[in-house]
Formats: structure tokens, sequence, C-alpha cells
């Protein structure tokens, strides 16, 4: 296999700049196969998320077995599960195998919307945070799921006393720009690079995607965290702020993208 193959198991995002689509875009920049595990759906903007919708458990067990069997996956990563009914059914399933994980805890959207229950934070700590490789809340969900306020490193020691192996307690929020990641021994901070761009939306997600990406190629989980960190500021750096009405999505596909007054291509007149 010359193709690295990662799985996200997320939730779609109908604009387009978060949650499984920011994932797709992310495994692509990075080389890999991207192939996915929707949990749900939203009616989601710029400027909000006007519903979500679960998919049915059978349907979300069967992609996952679907693409496993056939394809096969080097690593995964989780982002929004919304309930805690998806959350262990996904957790079974990754029980029986044995590939890098990334768990981001997407608990609340830029916006305010709760993505992810209340009565589901603990099935979530529970049943996956022990089964994961790393997981990489924001600074605000660190604080949520601790019940404590304190520095990156103190949350990511906490988390790790909560069942993670590894915790990198992400530098988008908060006074000091670092990713602070404790691998359960050593703890390392990764500086990162702010760009004052209203274009953020969806960062979360292309750098856990792009974390999970850098597994599956085999970097180890330092050198996979200090790629991702520079990733997901890239895409912030050329984000799309003409996008929507609210903060635009991210744009980690932009060294990709041809000039955007090149020439229609010619095609041959058909009757």
């Amino acid at each position: 296999m010359t193709v690295a193959r990662c799985l996200t198991i997320a939730t779609s995002d109908s604009g387009g700049g978060a949650g499984i689509q920011a994932d797709l875009k992310a495994f692509a920049a990075a080389g890999c196969h991207g192939m996915s595990a929707i949990v749900a759906l939203t009616a989601q903007s710029t400027v909000g998320v006007r519903a979500i919708h679960e998919i049915p458990i059978e349907i979300i067990t069967a992609q996952l077995e679907a693409v496993a069997e056939d394809i096969g996956v080097d690593a995964a990563k989780t982002g929004m599960l919304f309930s805690a009914s998806i959350i262990d059914a996904v957790a079974d399933w990754l029980a029986r195998t044995d590939f890098p994980l990334v768990v981001d805890p997407v608990m609340v959207a830029s916006s305010g919307a709760v993505l992810l229950r209340e009565d589901a934070v603990s099935t979530l700590v529970h049943r996956l945070f022990p089964r994961a490789t790393v997981i990489t809340p924001n600074l605000p969900e660190a604080e949520a799921l601790t019940g404590h306020r304190g520095s990156r490193r103190e949350l990511a020691e906490r988390l790790h006393e909560m069942g993670a192996p590894a915790v990198l307690v992400t530098g988008g929020h908060g006074e000091s720009a670092v990713d602070h990641l404790f691998d359960g021994r050593d703890h390392h901070e990764i500086p990162v690079t702010r760009h004052p761009v209203a274009a953020t939306h969806g960062a979360g997600c292309t750098h856990s995607a792009s974390l999970c990406a850098r597994l599956a190629l085999g970097d180890d989980l330092l050198t996979a965290a200090r790629t991702a960190a520079r990733v997901a500021a890239d895409a912030v750096a050329h984000g799309l702020v003409e996008i929507g009405h609210g903060d635009g999505p991210v744009n980690v596909l932009h060294a990709f993208a041809g000039p955007s007054s090149a020439p229609a291509p010619h095609l041959p007149h058909q009757e």
C-alpha cells in the first residue's frame, strides 16, 4: 500500500467548512486517501448550526465495517459525535481495531451551538479516551472536560489522569499561542502562529485531521503534532474570508488552487 488511508468518524457540515468536509480536505492535503463514517448531519453555515440529525446506529456501523473490510485503515480520528448512543457504537467498533486514533472532543461550535449532549460527555471520556492515541481539546474544551481552569500543562495532566494516554491542548484560544502536548511522561510546547484573519471555521478539525494523517504516514506523535500545528495555522492564514457572512472557512488546499484569473478551458463545439 503506497497511499496512507485515513478515516474520519464525524459529522457533516453542510457549509463545507468544518466536520467531515474539513477532515477530507486535510487528508487530501497531506497526500492521504480519506474515508468517512458520517454519524450526524448538520444544517450549518458560517453563521451557525440550524439543525442536527443523527444517523441510525446500524448505518454508522455499516459505514465503518464497509471501509475497513475493503480498503483498510492506517489511522482514524473522531470529531463531533453528538450523543452517547453514537459514542457507544463507535467505541464498540474501535475496540476491535488497533490503528492510531485521534479523538477530537468537539463540544461547542464557535457560534455557541451545542455539538455534544451533556449526558454524552462521560461516555466520551470513559469509552473513547482510553482507546485514543491522543486527544486534541482546545482550551475551552479542556476546561469543560476537567471542570478546572488552569494552564494547558495542568489541564493536559488532568485529562491524562482521566484516561487519555496523550493529550494535546491546542493553542487557538487563550493568551498564549502554543499547543501543549503531554505524552504521559514528557511535556512539549509547540509554538503556534496566530493570524488576524476572520476565517477560522474548521481550524480545529483541520488540526486534528492533519495530526491523524501524519500518524498514518508513520510520524511519531511529537513530529505529527508539530506538523499539524503548522498546517492548521497556514490554513487560517489563507482562509476564505469572502465565503459566507460569518467567520469564513480555513483553506488547507490553497497550495493546490490555480490562479483565479485562469481562462476557461477550450471545449470543442458540439451540435
